[in-house]
């Protein structure tokens, strides 16, 4: 991997833990520069970049609640289809993803209603699990969180609290992170008593992050104060690019062979950008031929 396509960080982080008595599992990640390699590569501001970075932790929570081994990829759809926003979460801990408008547009995407989020993950076979599920952004319970929190019971059938934040100030993020609690099914009534009460009182993320000296293993702590538990798993976190020269020629190997001797017919260098971290790829005619001959 190109090292011009990798955000130097090492500060991002994402654990899980569960209880000692098995009634839950909790999952907390700062992925602060994570979340601003992502909004640089795309652009994107305002609202549209704090709906965009929740969506990229979201994809990382989720990844880790289901697939920690395997690759998970969420998308907002706005009203009627119009424009998306994509999160890539992949299992190196690398992180990517896609705004489908620019600048501050997206009014749908942002506090319009009829948008949608699709989660997509990886099985273990291959195959793809796919949950749909509508997105509101009004009310305490709305935005993405709110969606997430939908899709884990509707699509996983389980019981979650969920709170992904993206403080931005100016075109700026300031810090971005996010928590699930699960429940569990060994929970007992006692200790779901003390979570729920514990989570009605909850401090909001967007108040924690803003403090500024936040981090998984505190946000754990707290989440869990008092209850013995065990850490079950800690990975580093971090905004790359999964593109390759190799992948573009990969890619364009696919095509029909008319339309490769249609890139050809001028006899000029091919520039192709990636739409994840906009590097730009100049693709020669000589490589192109070679496709020719090996198809």
């Amino acid at each position: 991997m190109s090292e011009t396509n990798v955000t130097n960080n090492r500060s991002d982080k994402v654990i899980r833990a569960m209880t000692n008595d098995g009634a839950f599992r909790v999952i907390t990640a700062l992925t602060t520069e994570t979340v601003r390699g992502a909004i640089a590569s795309q652009g994107a501001k305002g609202a549209v970049a704090s709906r965009f970075g929740e969506l990229v932790t979201g994809a990382i929570l989720i990844r880790e609640a289901m697939s920690p081994n395997l690759r998970v990829q969420s998308i907002l759809k706005g009203a009627g289809g119009k424009g998306s926003i994509v999160a890539d979460a992949h299992p190196d801990g690398t992180n990517r993803g896609l705004v489908g408008f620019s600048g501050e547009t997206g009014e749908d995407m942002t506090g319009g209603k009829g948008a949608l989020l699709k989660m997509m993950r990886t099985l273990p076979n291959g195959a793809l699990h796919q949950g749909i599920v509508e997105v509101s952004f009004e009310g305490p319970d709305g935005g993405i969180s709110g969606a997430l929190m939908a899709y884990m019971q509707h699509s996983e059938q389980i019981v979650s609290t969920i709170a992904v934040a993206t403080l931005l100030q100016g075109d700026e993020v300031v810090a971005a992170g996010g928590y699930i609690v699960e429940l569990l099914p060994e929970v007992e009534r006692g200790p779901l008593m003390i979570m729920t009460q514990r989570l009605e009182d909850f401090p909001k993320l967007d108040d924690l992050l803003h403090k500024g000296d936040l981090t998984p293993h505190a946000l754990t702590e707290d989440l869990l104060y008092g209850m013995p538990y065990t850490l079950l798993a800690e990975s580093d976190l971090r905004y790359a690019c999964h593109c390759s020269e190799l992948r573009v020629l990969s890619s364009l190997a696919t095509l029909p062979r008319s339309d490769i001797e249609d890139l050809l017919r001028d006899n000029k260098v091919l520039e192709i950008t990636c739409d994840y971290c906009r590097k730009e790829y100049g693709i020669q005619p000589s490589q192109l031929k070679a496709l020719l001959m090996a198809s």
